[in-house]
């Protein structure tokens, strides 16, 4: 029996994709994005977070650990991951859930049970199913498992991806995908690496491929300031969806709402410092990419 690794399942969902969707997020990225929001998806492993406001200080996690891996160090809870063979039962025993685990295991029917349960939104709405992560792509199998049982009940498909995958693996997902939410971070190689931490060059070779197989792509940009919107980016990535015929694009404002969960997570974000930029400044990229003939869009 196929399973996956599973950090949420987002109901209502109505900036991935058209109409209102069920999005499923996959744990687990090739990438590591210096401004990543969900960084609870990187590792593909299950992980523990800790919220110290709803922590009282009872001692049950430490208690309860059969690993002896958990410490209080100026009430801030201190896990050795070393030791930690995240058995949960420091969850199980958390009296207000300030410890919890992100990923959980599933099969693809229990995916499709909760998938199913939104079937009446998705016909009226004209919405459907979102896989994003993370990278779904890392689970190829489970989430083309996923995606067959959803085309079989006429339930329309995106993947939201960076691309960073095998050809051979896009092309057998591109049968069941309706939309590729397709993430372009940055167009010049080096600084990719320097961002990402992987190069673009397969991700640009598979977004022209699923083009020539004719799929349907929506371009999505994250607008990260100093970093990546600068004139020579913006204007690269819309005379490229010129070459390619693409038409859709979303641009997706920076924000670092995503500080706290690296606090929960024990790590460290870079980019903190870093200010969202505001929604006139937003325009004006948007009326750059308007005039190469694109579709643009802010926001999801």
């Amino acid at each position: 029996m196929i399973t996956g690794t599973i950090f949420n399942i987002q109901k209502y969902s109505i900036n991935d994709g058209p109409g209102i969707r069920t999005t499923v997020f996959f744990k687990g990225c090739p990438l590591k994005c210096t401004w990543c929001h969900n960084p609870e998806s990187q590792s593909y492993e299950n992980e523990l977070i800790f919220s110290i406001e709803k922590c009282i200080y009872c001692n049950s996690c430490n208690n309860s650990c059969v690993d002896k891996c958990i410490t209080f160090i100026d009430r801030e809870l201190i896990i050795d991951k070393a030791k930690c063979s995240l058995c949960g039962d420091c969850t199980k025993n958390c009296p207000t859930n300030a410890i919890e685990m992100v990923g959980i295991s599933m099969t693809v029917n229990e995916v499709m049970k909760e998938i199913e349960k939104d079937m009446v939104f998705y016909e009226e709405s004209g919405g459907g199913v979102t896989l994003s992560g993370g990278e779904p792509l890392m689970q190829f199998e489970f989430i083309n498992a996923i995606l067959k049982k959803c085309k079989e009940k006429g339930i329309h498909t995106a993947i939201d991806t960076s691309g960073y995958s095998s050809l051979s693996s896009v092309y057998e997902l591109s049968k069941n995908v309706d939309l590729f939410l397709y993430d372009i971070k940055h167009l010049d190689d080096d600084k990719h690496m320097e961002l990402t931490g992987v190069s673009n060059k397969q991700i640009l070779d598979n977004l022209s491929n699923i083009v020539k197989i004719g799929n349907n792509v929506w371009i999505r940009v994250p607008i990260i300031p100093g970093i990546n919107d600068d004139d020579e980016n913006i204007l690269g990535i819309g005379r490229l969806m010129n070459m390619l015929k693409l038409a859709d694009i979303s641009i997706l404002p920076y924000h670092n709402i995503a500080t706290d969960k690296y606090r929960k997570l024990g790590k460290t974000y870079d980019l903190s410092n870093i200010k969202t930029p505001s929604d006139q400044y937003m325009n004006k990229i948007a009326s750059k990419l308007k005039n190469f003939g694109l579709n643009v869009k802010v926001g999801g």
